[in-house]
């Protein structure tokens, strides 16, 4: 170690032994193999095991397990599938030509959305020789609260919905002839879940390629795809809630869908507010009122077969819930109360927060499940009053805070409301019969030479 010399003394900084201090040696190492863990993670035990009721049925599935495993493993920095430094032998790109993956209605009615695009191969360097260029569209569900924390098995699952081989035997790809272009189309089936990022469950969709050359290379691609959800408008939705021991009714009118953006009116009206008797009367005043939109999830988080004696057995989860307020507001003004006839009404504007990433509602097969409430509260105080002098009130110091909630169902707006299906022009065999044929196939045209066409032809007409 390098001394220094200070008023011609030579100065040196002691060094710390392992045997001298035990306990800063402990700390030191630890934490090195702390980051050594979180740089290097384990991936020999991942294993993508399929999504219930989502995906088909491989003919082999330990050649499945495996390629799902290597499929898996490619998305993750610290497990590359070329050499670093290596030029991979063609550059992949996609070009979708579809609009946007939009179902209209719910998972029983919808028919579903076309996806088509081109794959373009261009290659790096001269001419290439590629085996098999193959495309999987996955579903990919994810948790928050896996039943291991540190198993990625537990926390992640990949379905391959869909598999594209764009040809069966080897093919070249030169260089003269540029980026080359494999269209691809595909019909998604209506019923799957839309992407949703809630806050303990995920779903999403990707495009995978994955091409390979003749000489063991493999280049990979991913696209993210987007898959929404709307359900069409319908008439508004009319409720009535009765507050016993009281007297008192609320008749709220709500529309029957809302979108994660925008505002909604709410209509209220309370009935029974007055109570008369001979000389005097009792009546309800309002003087708050408080509405908030709930967002409630819920995630199934399944076991891998590793861990699945934490729960009980395989094919089980652990079911968690997650509660949070996606809007919230409170009136005191803006209601109009008439005693006499003994009724409360008004209309206000709800939204939701958009700054709370809303999710729309969701019910998906693999557990995952969001639904949303509007709650209302109302703050009324009592009052006494004559009958003859009904300006006159004196509260008598009773009060009640009155409760209801209504379900909501949260969807992206429509637009148009019009499917794919009901765009297309008819298919062939949509085409009705032609008329019937003629006798012998042929007709045969005759001279008319009626006495009746002889007179005024401006007197003919046709009659039913």
């Amino acid at each position: 170690m390098p001394t220094k010399k200070l008023f011609g003394l030579e100065l040196k900084r002691p060094t710390i032994q392992s045997s001298e201090y035990p306990a800063i040696a402990r700390k030191n190492s630890s934490t090195t193999a702390a980051v050594t863990e979180l740089q290097r993670p384990s991936m020999e035990h991942f294993k993508r095991p399929s999504i219930a009721g989502l995906g088909k049925k491989h003919a082999s599935q330990d050649k499945h397990d495996k390629q799902s495993k290597e499929r898996s493993q490619s998305k993750h920095k610290d497990a590359p599938r070329t050499t670093p430094g290596r030029m991979k032998p063609v550059k992949l790109g996609m070009i979708m030509e579809s609009p946007p993956i939009l179902f209209l209605g719910g998972p029983q009615e919808a028919t579903g959305a076309i996806i088509s695009g081109r794959l373009q191969v261009s290659p790096s360097a001269g001419d290439v020789v590629m085996n098999s260029i193959v495309m999987y569209l996955e579903c990919t569900t994810t948790t928050t609260r896996p039943v291991e924390a540190r198993c990625r098995e537990c926390m992640s699952n990949v379905t391959d919905l869909f598999e594209w081989n764009f040809f069966t035997k080897p093919k070249t790809f030169r260089a003269t002839e540029g980026t080359q272009e494999l269209p691809f189309s595909h019909l998604i089936p209506g019923h799957l879940p839309a992407v949703t990022h809630g806050q303990i469950g995920t779903i999403d969709y990707s495009l995978h390629v994955r091409a390979k050359s003749s000489d063991g290379q493999e280049t990979e691609l991913r696209r993210e795809l987007i898959i929404q959800r709307a359900l069409r408008p319908g008439n508004d939705k009319n409720s009535v809630r009765i507050f016993p021991p009281t007297n008192l009714s609320l008749h709220v009118t709500l529309p029957s869908v809302i979108h994660p953006i925008g505002e909604f009116p709410i209509t209220c009206r309370m009935t029974g507010v007055t109570n008369k008797r001979d000389d005097t009367q009792t009546r309800w005043r309002l003087r708050k009122l408080t509405w908030r939109i709930e967002e409630k999830e819920t995630m199934v988080s399944p076991a891998c077969a590793k861990h699945a004696g934490k729960v009980g057995g395989e094919g089980k989860g652990v079911q968690h819930t997650h509660e949070r307020e996606i809007g919230l507001d409170e009136l005191k003004a803006g209601w109009k109360t008439d005693f006499s006839d003994g009724q409360i009404e008004g209309e206000f504007m709800a939204a939701i927060n958009s700054a709370a990433k809303p999710q729309c509602g969701v019910d998906a097969p693999n557990g995952l499940k969001i639904s949303h409430i509007l709650v209302i509260e109302l703050v009324i105080a009592e009052e006494w009053a004559p009958n003859k002098k009904p300006n006159q009130a004196t509260p008598t110091g009773a009060a009640r805070v009155l409760r209801t909630q209504f379900t909501l169902h949260v969807t992206e707006r429509a637009g148009m409301g019009i499917s794919w299906d009901d765009e297309m022009p008819p298919a062939y065999e949509d085409v009705p019969a032609s008329p019937p044929h003629y006798q012998n196939e042929h007709t045969t045209i005759r001279d008319y030479s009626g006495e009746d066409i002889q007179g005024d032809m401006e007197q003919l007409s046709l009659e039913n």
